[in-house]
């Protein structure tokens, strides 16, 4: 993991994966922030509607300005890496694994774009179903960050695993060469990346980088 994870941030600043990421970069900084207007005025009516219960509002008020951000941005960025996911991953399997390269058979835009609103609203339910653990949780101070992040690291593991596995099968049924372990340690270092400031921005290329490193470099061998 640790060495899929260097070579990820070594990705980073090659001359052909660069302008890849920067142009992921800049459609989910212009998502982010359209959405992040419109959840603004949302959030003030939901609060304008809960002033008769001014503990429930302030407490909602609180966990959506500290968790809101974190979970908009994971949801958006990683929505928009599924567009820009098969220009990622080919790139990097014709520099260092071209014999996978060969093999892989692209998804096409329809493909990505109905992965992307599909890992969207996977995210969406996932977290809204984790809400009242975390509002349970609120009185222990770590318990609401580590149940977003635990939620986050299963499906950013699948999600990562299968921006490579899919151009190599077609399907997700077909069972991948990464384990349970490695799927969650995999979301589980991109969804830790996606709260760092500065690094959150190039956390999910890093993610998707990284998942492609770690399933070429297992030795899986394409069926003849």
């Amino acid at each position: 993991m640790l060495s899929a994870l260097t070579l990820a941030f070594a990705d980073l600043f090659d001359r052909r994966l660069l302008p890849i990421w920067l142009k992921s970069l800049a459609a989910t900084l212009l998502a982010v922030a359209a959405l992040g207007v419109g959840a603004f005025f949302a959030l003030r009516m939901v609060a304008h509607h809960l002033t008769e219960n001014s503990d429930l509002a302030g407490i909602l008020v609180v966990m959506l300005a500290i968790f809101g951000p974190w979970l908009l941005w994971r949801i958006v960025a990683l929505a928009v890496l599924q567009v820009f996911a098969d220009e990622v991953v080919a790139a990097i399997e014709r520099r260092d694994y071209p014999a996978h390269a060969a093999h892989a058979r692209p998804l096409g835009w329809q493909a990505e774009l109905h992965r992307a609103a599909a890992s969207a609203a996977r995210a969406v339910l996932y977290n809204v179903l984790a809400l009242p653990f975390a509002l349970a949780l609120l009185v222990t101070g770590v318990g609401p960050p580590l149940v977003f992040l635990g939620v986050n690291a299963v499906l950013l593991g699948r999600e990562l695993q299968d921006m490579v596995w899919l151009r190599h099968t077609g399907h997700a049924q077909t069972a991948s060469p990464l384990g349970r372990g490695e799927r969650l340690a995999l979301g589980g270092i991109t969804a830790v990346l996606l709260t760092v400031p500065v690094i959150n921005f190039a956390a999910p290329f890093l993610g998707a980088a990284c998942a492609v490193h770690l399933i070429h470099r297992k030795g899986w061998h394409h069926a003849p």
